[in-house]
């Protein structure tokens, strides 16, 4: 199978062939390769469990997350912030469902302590850090699971997070953006 796209996060990055499987290289001390080791990779490395169903791979910062074809979240790497979305606030070597998002996930993205995901009914939901306002749910408290972004619950067709903000393009063409912004 061929790569079908690439993903580069701090000091690692992942990649997904055509035929679903993940790949990721690079380093691995937080378990950001999702090998189920904390052993840096020099070159392509398996996903534990990903060999097949992948559509999509986010990364930034120290963790990774990962659409299925299914329409599923899965993160890992670092999760003290709560950036693997599974409520446990805790790193993960290998890939973990994000929590209420077994289907229904239209796309993903990571920002460095966050993550957010489009739902397939144009809706967005955030989840990690929260200090500089990137999960855009009107506070600053962090979250460990999916939170709905603030009147954002359709009309949204593609999300971008940065470090600490990100952005959502609306079905109109407008952008709306949320978070750092010194």
């Amino acid at each position: 199978a061929g790569v079908g796209g690439l993903a580069a996060g701090y000091e690692h990055t992942c990649a997904w062939t055509t035929g679903g499987g993940a790949l990721c290289w690079g380093r691995n001390d937080q378990g950001t390769l999702g090998d189920g080791t904390r052993t840096d990779r020099p070159t392509p490395t398996t996903v534990s469990g990903l060999t097949s169903g992948v559509a999509a791979i986010s990364a930034k910062g120290y963790h990774t997350c990962a659409l299925t074809s299914g329409g599923g979240a899965l993160c890992w790497g670092l999760g003290g912030f709560g950036q693997l979305g599974d409520g446990a606030g805790t790193s993960r070597d290998t890939p973990t469902a994000v929590s209420g998002l077994g289907s229904g996930v239209a796309a993903i993205t990571t920002g460095y302590y966050h993550s957010c995901a489009l739902t397939t009914s144009g809706g967005v939901l955030c989840w990690g850090d929260n200090g500089q306002g990137q999960l855009g749910d009107e506070t600053l408290s962090t979250r460990l699971t999916p939170t709905a972004v603030s009147g954002l619950g359709s009309g949204v067709v593609a999300i971008s997070a940065g470090d600490f903000d990100t952005c959502a393009l609306t079905s109109g063409g407008g952008v709306l953006c949320w978070g750092y912004n010194s």
